[in-house]
């Protein structure tokens, strides 16, 4: 992390607040000075000071004046973000440190933000080099001999990029990158929880030569967020977080343009020929990995009554060996929630699960922010832990007949982000790629495998739109067709 003392860089106040970034000066928020906990610790670790709303109005003017003088050709957009990368992965230990205090990451998550951010700013340097458009044979229709046509994907102007902190460095990348590989100028709105990994992020992009008021960082809460949709200069809104916060922000971007990464319910399906020795630890990971704060990480895990008995005594050992805890500690796997009121929440809901009659194969009680990994049989629709999101480390094990019962089940649902399903049958896996309700089906991979070069999004109440830098820059540039008569 940045030495909250060295105020060489103009990143932080004498007194260590972070400030904010706007028309390429680091200046102090002059909104309300808010304290960083420490998500193990559940005491401050830092300051951000947070932007007031003639700021917000300035970072919007500074990104809006800085595109309309042209961003930099797709070339040099590459090479800064390629420069980036490089910078980037030399503040591994920075980043990580960083992580492990504001998000509550253990070593091996913030790792695996770091490594996984690199990835995106090569593949969005990839992307600045090649966007383009299509030809068109406008000769091959009625009376146009002699004319010729192309489009250009042309970027849209300001981005504003409104982040989460379960993912508070490659989420952030995901939007910034790509906007940018575009040719859009980009403020981003970090999560309140995890401002300081998105102010290094916007520390290397700097120095790695991102022009001026092509990148501002707003610290704040929803009245920033607002102030910037009340602004009709942004045109374009990349928010990952709830549904309920994504339907506002829908209704207030009216006709701008959006992507929408929002709420899961995530099941993953174990077939009775599923391969259990590869398939558990692949479930172990996206179950608990984040301490379950992944809106792909597996909440519901359908088994087929086959092999059930097998799955959870075997499932159980392996929940149970988990370490938790500090994240700071080596070789730890599930750290804290992002504060104790969610782990409040959480061990909640695990309570009055059991109470209406699940069993716990694996938990205890909650120390603070930190909820054990659980795991939990005889659930049904009517707990909390069968029909909302838990964003917890809890997986619920629920048996079924047969396919169709289980796709059935997980349409159900009124999220659809992505499924996981383990099996060797093709025709039970090309089934389920075509009848499930998602914007992702892995087959013998969980719901929570993701590629950063692959498409990601949902469908449903889990949002549209899609990440990964090909595809996001395309979402952030519009086509324009151009034609030519001659003769």
């Amino acid at each position: 992390m940045t030495n909250p003392n060295d105020t060489a860089a103009g990143i932080t106040e004498p007194g260590g607040a972070y400030r904010i970034l706007v028309d390429g000066a680091w200046v102090a928020g002059k909104g309300p000075v808010r304290a960083v906990n420490d998500k193990y610790r559940l005491q401050p670790g830092a300051q951000v000071t947070t932007a007031d709303a003639d700021q917000v109005t300035q970072a919007v003017a500074a990104a809006h004046q800085a595109f309309r003088g042209g961003a930099p050709g797709p070339f040099e957009r590459g090479a800064i973000l390629e420069r980036a990368a490089v910078l980037l992965e030399a503040r591994s230990a920075d980043l990580v440190r960083t992580m492990q205090m504001e998000a509550g990451f253990t070593a091996s998550d913030a790792g695996g933000e770091v490594r996984r951010c690199v990835q995106t700013l090569k593949l969005s340097a990839e992307e600045a080099r090649r966007l383009a458009g299509d030809v068109i044979p406008l000769a091959g229709a009625p009376q146009q001999a002699g004319r010729v046509g192309f489009t250009l994907r042309v970027p849209l102007g300001v981005v504003v990029a409104i982040t989460p902190f379960n993912s508070p460095l490659n989420t952030v990348a995901h939007k910034i990158a790509p906007a940018f590989a575009a040719g859009n100028a980009v403020i981003l709105k970090p999560a309140s929880h995890t401002p300081l990994t998105a102010c290094i992020l916007v520390e290397v992009l700097l120095e790695a030569g991102m022009p001026r008021g092509f990148l501002s960082l707003l610290y704040g809460s929803a009245d920033v967020a607002e102030r910037l949709l009340d602004d009709q200069r942004v045109r374009f809104f990349a928010f990952t977080g709830s549904t309920e916060v994504g339907r506002k922000i829908q209704q207030a971007a009216g006709l701008r343009r959006t992507q929408m990464e929002l709420g899961s319910i995530a099941c993953t399906i174990l077939c009775d020929d599923a391969n259990l020795d590869k398939a558990l630890p692949k479930v172990i990971n996206a179950s608990y990995r984040k301490a379950g704060q992944v809106c792909t990480s597996i909440q519901l895990l359908l088994v087929h009554e086959a092999i059930a008995g097998e799955l959870q005594s075997r499932l159980a050992e392996m929940v149970k060996a988990l370490p938790y805890g500090d994240p700071t500690q080596p070789d730890m796997v599930v750290g804290p929630l992002i504060s104790e009121q969610e782990a409040v929440r959480v061990e909640a809901w695990i309570e009055e699960a059991v109470a209406q009659g699940a069993k716990r194969l694996a938990g205890g009680p909650r120390k603070g922010a930190v909820v054990p990994p659980t795991l939990l049989a005889s659930i049904n629709d009517s707990m909390k832990v069968g029909c909302r999101e838990v964003f917890g480390p809890i997986l619920c094990i629920v048996p079924f007949a047969s396919l169709d019962e289980a796709i059935a089940r997980v349409n159900a649902t009124p999220y659809g982000l992505a499924c996981g399903i383990f099996t060797n049958r093709l025709d039970d896996a090309f089934a389920a790629a075509r009848r499930l309700e998602v914007g992702g089906v892995h087959i013998n991979e969980t719901s929570s495998s993701r590629v950063d070069l692959m498409p990601y999004g949902g469908s449903k109440d889990s949002g549209f739109g899609r990440e990964g830098p090909r595809y996001a820059v395309h979402e952030m540039t519009e086509e324009r067709i151009v034609s030519f008569a001659f003769g």
